[in-house]
């Protein structure tokens, strides 16, 4: 059997030491990464990897794709994709920063603390998500609007740029996505006021509710934080909590290491499969998303 080659690539000065180790660790016999990589340098480097091997061994070839920006990475993967000359074929996998499938694991995490908690689905929830203009907030905000829920993207300097995020995502998607200006406590609180889930995944170190505004969503049933380094983004919600009661006794949390041990499995799962596959895959949030649905056991 040819020997398993990942060529990694990303726009950004460095690739993920994080993401090197996931793919070596989950049986890439060979791993290459290339930085500063710009959106017309995708396809030459694709039929470069293509045209090396014979098209049989397309599925032991493997394009990742990393950065820190979710449309550019989705562009990247069109990009990709567009190379390819049948038979010649690649899989390609898109995680930027390891978001991808983090957003995935957080909203896998929230529905199944809905089912078991409340035995409620996402459909019809109003999904307020701090933290707007990052990945995470991103690809949660995409995957709640597919599951049939209402999600608010809510902007740290504003409006403006989480409204053309969304806009973006009606594009691309289909998907219809509120924005809303998070720029003051005033108008976060607003914005959680309504929320019958609140996702948070701002900035490491950044809370942005504290737990008087949490007090003030009186419709919360689980709110959700990504930030594992303190402060949290969440007032009250421990890193391991996983569905525990909120202070105040309305809804559960869900912290930033229960989501990333989903994460980590959804993100190993994501590289062996790419190795299991006997037909090239493309792979970005919406497969990480039913992997890790089947991981939290709600398959």
């Amino acid at each position: 059997m040819a020997r398993s080659i990942l060529h990694m690539l990303t726009p950004l000065k460095h690739m993920s030491p994080f993401d090197v180790n996931m793919a070596v660790d989950a049986g890439f016999d060979v791993v290459a990464t290339y930085t500063g990589v710009l959106p017309g340098e995708v396809v030459p480097l694709v039929q470069d990897s293509i045209f090396s091997r014979a098209p049989e061994h397309g599925t032991r070839t493997a394009i990742f794709i990393g950065g820190k920006n979710a449309e550019a990475a989705l562009d990247m993967v069109d990009e990709a994709t567009g190379a390819f000359v049948p038979p010649f074929r690649n899989h390609v996998f898109a995680d930027p920063s390891g978001s991808f499938t983090t957003g995935a694991a957080m909203v896998a995490c929230v529905r199944k603390a809905l089912r078991d908690t409340f035995g409620e689905g996402l459909e019809a929830k109003r999904v307020t998500i701090f933290g707007g203009t990052g990945v995470v907030a991103y690809c949660a905000a995409v995957i709640a609007a597919l599951e049939g829920a209402h999600p608010v993207l809510v902007g740290y300097d504003g409006r403006e740029r989480v409204a053309a995020i969304a806009e973006g995502m009606r594009a691309r998607f289909g998907v219809t996505v509120e924005a809303a200006d998070g720029a003051s406590a005033a108008g976060r609180v607003a914005a959680a006021r309504e929320a019958e889930v609140i996702l948070a995944a701002a900035a490491a170190g950044v809370q942005v509710l504290d737990a008087e505004d949490l007090g003030q969503a009186g419709r919360l049933l689980v709110a959700s934080d990504v930030n594992a380094v303190p402060p949290a983004g969440i007032a009250g919600i421990d890193v391991h909590a996983d569905a525990a009661p909120l202070p105040g006794g309305r809804g559960v949390g869900i912290g930033a290491l229960a989501v990333g041990n989903v994460k980590y499995k959804t993100q190993a799962g994501l590289f062996r499969r790419l190795l299991q596959a006997d037909q090239p895959l493309v792979l970005d949030f919406r497969e990480a998303y039913r992997l890790a649905v089947e991981i939290t056991g709600q398959a």
